[in-house]
């Protein structure tokens, strides 16, 4: 009887890590660095993993979107350096001197546009033509990435602007103003998804998308306005990362669309679309980000990292795998 009132409680927080084992794995590798490493308790080091994931964990909320609808989008790092490349440059422009940091505003506006429009081509294609996304946003990526490198002339950019510069050093209160804006659109993010119709036609859509069509769900347009929606939150995150560095180089971004796929994976997102949320995307880039910066702490080699993610995506990809077909065995009979 006196264990009754425990087990009650327990339950639903039970229930929720069944929903998100991800945050299991998040507290695992907490506890491993917080006695394997030295330094990860400082206050310091938090802070930098909640700025260094806050880039990832912008894209990954935009991709979440996409996935779920069982696309997915591989320009979001090429997108990332062209809004990061447009805005740092269109700060400079002569049009723009004697704006004192106002001259920030077009410029940033100019760098998430063109993430938008780069959203918006992504989706029409897939829709108008029917191409597979994973196609099309492969082209995209090495095309995006190629246009940089022509617009940069293969050349870094500065900031002339030191208030854009010191904005990604800046905080709120004990917190990093970068963590608190990706925080903000994970609220925001969630809120979509769980809230409103747009989020439950993304879930049906990614489920069933000739079922979709049968209820009266726009199918292309709606795919076309979650392509743009990552576009915005790659461009952000370009920006970003540009405050942090105060610069743009045309590299910028190479691989996060690998870092973000792996997050969004890793926190329940299913390839296949139809199932997922951003408690477990919230979930992935966290660990992640807890990865990345306790094994810097031990001095291990970075690629380790690469092969440890690795491991664990494949091996979270074949057990979702295997527990579907036992699932659809067990519907047969």
């Amino acid at each position: 009887m006196t264990n009754t009132p425990t087990n009650t409680a327990s339950a639903p927080a039970l229930k929720w890590l069944m929903r998100n084992p991800i945050w299991g794995f998040v507290a695992i590798v907490f506890i491993f660095f917080s006695l394997a490493a030295d330094h990860f308790f400082d206050a310091g080091n938090f802070e930098n993993i909640l700025v260094q994931t806050s880039t990832i964990g912008l894209i990954a909320l935009g991709l979440t979107l996409v996935m779920i609808n069982g696309n997915i989008d591989l320009s979001v790092g090429a997108t990332l350096a062209l809004a990061a490349s447009i805005t740092v440059d269109m700060m400079g422009w002569p049009v723009f001197a004697g704006w004192g940091n106002w001259q920030v505003m077009p410029a940033v506006l100019a760098g998430l546009a063109s993430g938008v429009v780069l959203g918006a081509v992504n989706g029409i294609i897939v829709w108008k033509t029917g191409v597979d996304a994973f196609i099309v946003t492969l082209g995209a990526m090495l095309g995006v990435r190629g246009l940089v490198f022509v617009y940069t002339g293969e050349q870094s950019f500065y900031a002339s602007n030191f208030a854009y510069s010191d904005f990604g050093a800046s905080s709120i209160g004990p917190i990093p103003t970068l963590a608190v804006l990706f925080l903000v659109c994970a609220v925001i993010i969630h809120v979509l998804l769980s809230r409103t119709i747009h989020g439950r036609n993304t879930y049906a859509v990614g489920d069933n998308r000739e079922a979709a069509v049968n209820a009266g769900i726009r199918v292309g347009p709606h795919m076309v306005v979650n392509f743009m929606l990552v576009g915005f939150f790659a461009a952000l995150a370009g920006v970003a990362l540009s405050t942090q560095m105060g610069a743009s180089t045309p590299n910028l971004g190479r691989d996060y669309e690998l870092w973000t796929i792996t997050a969004v994976v890793l926190g329940g997102t299913k390839l296949t679309g139809g199932s997922g949320n951003i408690i477990g995307t919230l979930g992935g880039v966290l660990a992640i980000g807890i990865l990345r910066n306790g094994m810097n702490l031990m001095q291990v080699p970075s690629f380790y990292v690469l092969v440890i993610l690795g491991i664990i995506l494949i091996a979270v990809l074949v057990l979702d795998k295997q527990l579907n077909r036992k699932g659809e065995e067990e519907l047969r009979l």
